[in-house]
């Protein structure tokens, strides 16, 4: 005897069958090929998010909400002139003396007349302020990039840039403090004040994506490719297979896009842990 099904019953199998569809096309989605550890590192980001919600986002909400905006520019200002040195010498390492002098002499003007680095007059002598790290150093000298992999605490890298870290690390800050809480201290306000500069980019973060690992992963291998080709990366996409092909130039899609990526507020990854390759606008200096 046939069985007559209600309108209710046909809604609900139909829901089934849609959500059996998506669920295949997402198991037979292509996995992303630099992405070969994914397992370990969805477990890992998951770890470093919730270090993030229970320790270093409420003391940089607390810093950003605390610190009047001359004194967190001046911090922003004095770490990135620390930086200055080990900038010039990876741009000279990678060929490019023009920019390494103009990184040198940014660190003489802001250490002296700008009072330790608390100002920034070398950008407005003309001496831009660079984005160099011996990751980059190593793309040049064409280390390839490895599987992206997140570290703990320390968030996204490749494994180039996971081996240069240690090294980012110490050439990034050459004050050496011997005081063990005066130099912990200084660490300490050097990784609130980066993870205050990117509290703007939390909401979008967590709302404008359904899957924030993936979303970050992308974000950070984009930006440093970004970074690697000085703001001139090879136009490339990718086929539905995971395979990277050249992109044809040309098209409203692709200028769109380009100038979207070349108006990326670049993060300096060595100074920042687990959300370092979110987007954020820094305040003026």
């Amino acid at each position: 005897m046939p069985v007559t099904k209600t309108p209710g019953a046909r809604r609900r199998l139909a829901a089934l069958a849609c959500m059996a569809l998506l669920a295949s096309g997402c198991a037979g989605a292509p996995r992303n090929p630099d992405d070969p550890l994914e397992g370990y590192n969805r477990a890992m980001f998951s770890f470093n998010d919730g270090v993030d919600r229970t320790v270093i986002r409420p003391v940089a909400q607390a810093y950003d909400t605390v610190a009047p905006t001359p004194v967190k520019i001046g911090v922003g200002n004095f770490f990135g002139n620390l930086a200055d040195p080990w900038i010039g010498l990876n741009n000279m390492l990678q060929g490019k003396p023009g920019e390494a002098f103009s990184d040198w002499m940014r660190f003489l003007f802001n250490s002296t007349w700008g009072i330790l680095g608390l100002l920034d007059i070398a950008s407005e002598a003309g001496l831009p302020k660079h984005d160099e790290d011996f990751g980059q150093t190593l793309a040049v000298w064409g280390v390839g990039d490895g599987a992206y992999v997140v570290l703990p605490f320390f968030g996204p890298r490749t494994m180039r840039d996971a081996a240069a870290t240690p090294l980012d690390l110490t050439g990034d800050s050459p004050l050496r403090i011997d005081h063990v809480p005066t130099r912990n201290s200084a660490r300490a306000l050097r990784i609130t004040h980066v993870r205050a500069t990117l509290l703007g980019a939390d909401r979008t973060l967590e709302e404008s994506t359904f899957d924030k690992y993936a979303y970050v992963r992308d974000f950070y291998l984009q930006q440093r490719r970004y970074k690697i080709h000085d703001g001139n990366p090879p136009l490339e996409y990718e086929d539905f297979n995971g395979a990277s092909l050249p992109r044809p130039a040309g098209g409203v899609a692709d200028a769109a896009a380009d100038a979207a990526l070349s108006r990326l507020e670049l993060i300096d990854p060595t100074a920042v842990g687990p959300l370092s390759a979110a987007p954020v606008n820094h305040p003026q200096r």
